[in-house]
């Protein structure tokens, strides 16, 4: 099951413009904070809740980012990635996982596996957005709204 998220009307002229990325993440509370985040940095989204037709959606939509948690119903983060990278349409897709795994072994077997970046739970909004900016190579105005949050 997927749900696909953007702005308000208001920017609707402004939307194929602002990146579209896809979130899969089976705990409801870390999805949400996830959708938060993402909405504050101005991008569309697809929120999944199991990992079954990731890659159909991604092969559909054609997301600018996937954020993939690791630990998975159905098909884990790392068996979704290398089907992620061995097709045609999702190959190029700078995937990133998000997950909370966080033993250098960990890290490295999830880099190995395909994922282009890699940021551990509990995560801080501002890291979190670091990280995405750089995956999305400038898709993304250069403003800091967590930053325009703390003024």
């Amino acid at each position: 099951m997927y749900t696909a998220h953007s702005l308000s009307n208001d920017t609707k002229q402004q939307n194929c413009q602002q990146p579209l990325i896809l979130a899969v993440e089976d705990n409801d509370d870390n999805l949400l904070l996830i959708s938060y985040a993402l909405e504050s940095l101005g991008c569309r989204f697809i929120c999944q809740t199991d990992s079954k037709s990731t890659v159909v959606v991604a092969k559909e939509y054609q997301p600018d980012l996937i954020m993939l948690d690791i630990l998975l119903p159905t098909f884990n983060g790392i068996d979704v990635v290398r089907h992620l990278k061995r097709e045609p349409l999702t190959h190029h897709i700078p995937v990133l996982a998000v997950t909370a795994l966080a033993t250098r072994e960990d890290r490295q077997q999830i880099l190995t596996a395909g994922f282009n970046d890699y940021i551990s739970k509990p995560f801080l909004l501002e890291d979190l957005e670091a990280v995405v900016r750089r995956l999305l190579c400038g898709k993304l105005e250069p403003y800091s709204s967590y930053g325009l949050c703390q003024d």
